[in-house]
């Protein structure tokens, strides 16, 4: 274990850790304990209670955040003819086909979100041992692979963001920036929750909602109360 520094030792202070605390009051102490010297992201941590090795229990998708993330993605589309011109209007940072393929298997990522149109999927699978590990593969789950790439484009940009459980039942997603209001922040946090809520397998049994916690980077996390929060 990492030995904590002076500064995260006295945030981590002003933490009830046995406490879940009102969404409102768990977004400001989130703000209050950002050590960081830069403006930190706010990220959410949901453990659920599903079993993901169970194919009936896989929780994957993508939600837009009404108040965004506060970092623009870069996003590269493959896509040919008027489907690149598309993507191209729509304010894609990169557009094209073969010779995108060619430099992220030579090395390139100055990107942060691919999209892809179906017909394009038989070469971008030629990446998959490059993009899977990084979670960069286009997937119809998240509205990534499509021909409708202006909305997906359009959507990203917005501060669309995706969500995976992991092999441990946990989901991590941003939800802004320490800078943001803490309206901003409480309502992009509701979107979020409320989605978590809709994608519920039907076959996780026991509680589903089994900690939510709220944390800035390099900050220490702050437990959630799940009946504070309103969900539409």
């Amino acid at each position: 274990m990492a030995k904590k520094g002076k500064k995260y030792i006295e945030a981590a202070k002003l933490v009830d850790r046995m406490k879940a605390y009102p969404i409102e009051e768990a977004i400001e102490l989130t703000k209050k304990t950002s050590i960081a010297k830069f403006d930190a992201t706010v990220e959410v941590a949901f453990r659920l209670g599903v079993d993901p090795k169970k194919a009936d229990q896989q929780i994957r998708g993508a939600v837009v955040l009404p108040n965004g993330t506060g970092k623009t993605q870069r996003v590269l589309v493959f896509a040919k003819g008027e489907k690149a011109k598309e993507a191209e209007a729509a304010g894609a940072d990169y557009v094209g086909d073969a010779e995108y393929i060619t430099k992220i298997g030579q090395g390139w990522f100055e990107f942060d979100v691919i999209v892809a149109t179906p017909d394009m999927m038989g070469e971008v699978g030629k990446l998959g041992r490059v993009l899977g590990p990084k979670g960069l593969m286009p997937n119809p789950k998240t509205g990534t692979v499509t021909f409708d790439v202006e909305k997906a484009v359009n959507e990203i940009k917005a501060g669309k963001v995706e969500y995976r459980v992991d092999k441990a039942g946990n989901i991590h997603v941003p939800i802004g920036k320490t800078s943001f209001e803490n309206e901003k922040l409480v309502e992009n946090f509701s979107t979020i929750f409320d989605t978590m809520l809709k994608v519920k397998p039907a076959a996780a049994k026991g509680t589903y909602m089994k900690n939510v916690s709220i944390t800035s980077t390099m900050g220490p996390g702050v437990k959630v109360d799940p009946s504070s929060v309103t969900v539409k």
